[in-house]
């Protein structure tokens, strides 16, 4: 199950996903498209782990939008979990539902659910009122934390096997 994957493979699914959000986008034209992945750091991105913060994630979007939810479509792929929802909400109200579930959830700082709006782009969470989503060992914003890579490979799986031992 654990198996390395390149920084090409990495952005040609990364490319692939945004595809897949035009052409739901299109289908779908007055409806909010919700993306989750896993946030993994590394060279492997699907192993035990990941597959169950991905389940993890699944099971909290259909919680939450238990009744709006139009289609969805789950990959289990080898550069990462991912999944697609398309639900009956304004992608402002998808993007506010998403993030409570990032922000209660106890793996959800683990997950990346995004609200995409048609172009498509996600929309951030200031966009919405909420400040940005903190690194996952310190205070700083993740993606300065990220950017800088201030974190090494290994204290970041660390404290994800830490978060994945509370159930």
């Amino acid at each position: 199950m654990k198996e390395t994957v390149s920084l090409e493979d990495i952005l040609a699914a990364r490319e692939a996903r945004v595809r897949r959000q035009q052409e739901l986008l299109a289908a779908w034209p007055d409806a909010a498209l919700l993306c989750l992945t896993v946030v993994f750091p590394g060279p492997v991105k699907r192993d035990k782990r990941s597959v169950r913060v991905g389940e993890a994630g699944v099971t909290a979007v259909r919680e939450a939008f238990a009744t709006s939810i139009l289609f969805e479509e789950i990959r289990d792929l080898e550069t990462g979990f991912e999944a697609f929802f398309v639900v009956d909400a304004s992608p402002q109200e998808a993007k506010l539902r998403a993030c409570a579930i990032e922000d209660t959830h106890p793996w959800g700082r683990l997950m990346d659910i995004d609200a995409v709006a048609p172009g498509p782009r996600p929309l951030s969470r200031t966009e919405i009122g909420l400040p940005e989503r903190r690194c996952l060992l310190c205070d700083r914003p993740a993606r300065e934390c990220m950017r800088a890579r201030t974190h090494t490979l290994a204290e970041l799986l660390s404290r994800i096997d830490a978060l994945l031992s509370k159930e």
